[in-house]
């Protein structure tokens, strides 16, 4: 994607799989929004091949935007629709592209209960609370039983609960409806829990593509034991400290004391990740790639 003579992305190149949890990390002017939107069918890009569910975006059809689903940061129309109308009249849009085993849109009820909006089903829009109209975002981002649905910064301004509430229907979309769910998130915790996958975006380009685990492995190092026995203290580093840890004790019992277990962090390979491109950057190399 070129603005001018820039070169905002650049062979950004991944698959998604039937049914993962993806998630787009990067700091802020990565480029993380203008990918979805791409892939989105919203921004139209400047070179390269993008596929969405067999479909370039810019060319995609009524039928093929049935099949996907958009959570935007923020969207503020509306106002005076009750809750309950405006999903139920929004998934009459659905309806028509249903076919052979795949049921659009969900009822409105059942859709309510999933994203914790049946006690305000009767409200107006305008008078719901942030963290309530977040969820309503989520509604209607998932009226149609989307095959794909995008998620961008998807629990910005809920509390606790209601992000506990909205990381369990994230995975039940996954696991029970085999939706393929792409987000951007700043909250490491949460693509932590959420995802199959991680990407890092950062200068406009992947540097890094795996688990969670996977990346903290291979980019912060290894794990550090660190344990007392007989008076004296002991540190070791060890890619597999749930093993030594299990012979450790084994071999020593209760002689085993102090046992502390530091493994390497999502956030600390996050850092690494970012810093390490950005000085890559400033050299001019591509040495901070990472798959």
């Amino acid at each position: 994607m070129r603005y001018g003579t820039v070169d905002v992305l650049r062979d950004v190149t991944f698959r998604a799989r039937h049914g993962e949890v993806l998630a787009l990390l990067g700091p802020n002017g990565a480029g993380k929004t203008t990918t979805i939107e791409i892939m989105e069918g919203f921004r139209v890009r400047s070179a390269g091949r993008v596929h969405v569910l067999g479909t370039d975006p810019a060319l995609g059809t009524e039928a093929w935007r049935a099949r996907i689903g958009v959570v935007l940061q923020s969207w503020r129309d509306h106002g005076k629709w009750r809750v309950r109308e405006l999903l139920a009249h929004l998934g009459t849009y659905y309806a028509p592209y249903s076919t052979g085993t795949i049921r659009r849109p969900w009822g409105t009820d059942d859709l309510m209960a999933a994203v914790g909006l049946t006690a305000h089903a009767g409200k107006k829009i305008k008078t719901l609370s942030g963290g309530q109209r977040r969820r309503l975002d989520v509604a209607i981002g998932i009226v149609g039983r989307p095959e794909l649905l995008f998620l961008d910064e998807p629990t910005a301004g809920f509390d606790p609960e209601a992000r506990r509430e909205f990381h369990a229907l994230v995975r039940r979309l996954a696991d029970e409806h085999a939706t393929t769910i792409l987000l951007t998130t700043h909250d490491l915790h949460e693509a932590a829990r959420l995802a199959d996958r991680m990407m890092i975006l950062s200068g406009g380009r992947i540097i890094a593509d795996g688990s969670p685990d996977d990346l903290a492995r291979r980019i912060a190092g290894e794990d550090e034991v660190r344990w007392t026995r007989g008076g004296r203290h002991f540190v070791r580093s060890t890619p597999e400290s749930t093993a030594f840890v299990r012979q450790l004790f084994h071999q020593y019992g209760d002689e085993v004391g102090q046992l502390e277990v530091r493994r390497a962090s999502l956030e600390d390979t996050y850092l690494a990740l970012v810093r390490g491109a950005e000085a890559a950057g400033v050299r001019g190399a591509d040495q901070a790639v990472v798959r």
